[in-house]
């Protein structure tokens, strides 16, 4: 699609255009992804605190297709897995039902101290929000079954697979696992990207599509999201 556009562009000017002149479409695309739901003061904020950390956050049009993931799974329990700053639990919250509740978990108290700072900032109620420090691995399996509406993995990349495991325990018949970061930007579909954690995600995305309880995609929206339904 876009590199129709672009040469339909040139063909339309009658030249073609140096690189230098104006954005790449994908470039332009981006600049407008981001600015078209602009993120608010407590978003910020607790974006700022992530990167005086050093730890990821996703950018805002990842925030804003998980919100709109969990309100379409209209999303009461809810885990994430890698709390960061509380960037993606501010954007998960604002997509849950008012009752819902948020289980974060993250290895490192540290983030969740800030994740706490940034939710309280923004006005989310101590209830709404339980923040658990441990290993994913550790805390998933004191979870019920069957009673979380989405999963969102966004911790160790090593433990994807584990992760995929615990899900298909946790979600209800319906429910949704995300993946942040799970297309690497793109690398995925360059054959010549054979980094660990490029090959890595190759492989937990060939195992999440042959799930045969799953319903999967892979949506290209910021460093990309692979997505699953479990069937009932």
């Amino acid at each position: 699609m876009e590199a129709v556009i672009e040469s339909g562009s040139s063909a339309a000017s009658g030249s073609s255009t140096s690189s230098g002149s104006r954005p790449k479409p994908e470039a332009a695309f981006s600049d407008w992804a981001n600015s078209w739901q602009p993120e608010d003061a407590p978003l910020l904020a607790a974006r700022q605190r992530a990167a005086e950390v050093g730890v990821g956050a996703v950018d805002p049009p990842t925030g804003a297709a998980l919100r709109f993931l969990v309100a379409a799974a209209s999303g009461k329990a809810v885990i994430e897995l890698g709390t960061g700053a509380g960037v993606s639990s501010l954007w998960l919250l604002r997509g849950m039902r008012p009752d819902g509740i948020l289980t974060s978990v993250d290895s490192e108290s540290e983030h969740q101290r800030l994740a706490k700072t940034s939710l309280t900032e923004a006005g989310v109620p101590a209830g709404r929000a339980r923040l658990i420090a441990g290993r994913a691995l550790n805390v998933l399996p004191r979870l019920s079954d069957a009673a979380y509406d989405l999963v969102f993995c966004d911790a160790a990349r090593s433990e994807n697979v584990d992760y995929l495991d615990a899900a298909l325990r946790l979600l209800r018949p319906g429910g949704l696992l995300v993946y942040a970061g799970a297309l690497a930007g793109g690398k995925i579909a360059e054959p010549s990207a054979r980094d660990a954690d490029t090959v890595a995600l190759r492989e937990l995305a060939k195992i999440v599509r042959d799930e045969p309880r799953l319903v999967t995609a892979a949506l290209p929206v910021g460093q990309g999201l692979l997505v699953a339904a479990l069937t009932p």
